[in-house]
């Protein structure tokens, strides 16, 4: 009923630059949170970033001042710029977002499949 689509991932050189893309979709009645994940192989998802429905955001310490997470409500989309970009970087992210369906009463939680970034020389 609900899809999130990452996009814009792809291998980059450091200090390069990115811009993930995720859209919502399907039988949306309210978007509420929305948040960027990563997970290496062999290493824990972390959050990376996170905004509120009134465009509050929160960073991981490690992405502070290069990272900056925002959206369109319009288009039911979230983007993750990611300046100055680190071998460290590289893992697969993910989108995650608190969504009540049309006619429903609560939110839940849904994710998308995720888009690899690769940071390397």
């Amino acid at each position: 009923q609900v899809q999130l689509v990452e996009s814009g991932g792809g291998l980059v050189q450091p200090a390069g630059s990115l811009r993930l893309s995720c859209a919502a979709s399907g039988s949306i009645g309210s978007i509420y949170d929305m948040r960027w994940y990563r997970q290496d192989p062999g290493k824990q998802r972390e959050l990376v970033a996170g905004i509120n429905s009134g465009g509050n955001t929160n960073y991981a310490d490690s992405v502070k001042g290069r990272f900056t997470i925002s959206r369109d409500n319009a288009k039911k989309t979230v983007y993750l710029q990611m300046n100055s970009l680190k071998p460290e970087d590289t893992a697969v992210y993910y989108c995650n977002a608190d969504i009540r369906l049309v006619g429903g009463q609560f939110p839940r939680t849904y994710w998308g499949r995720g888009t690899q970034v690769t940071v390397s020389s």
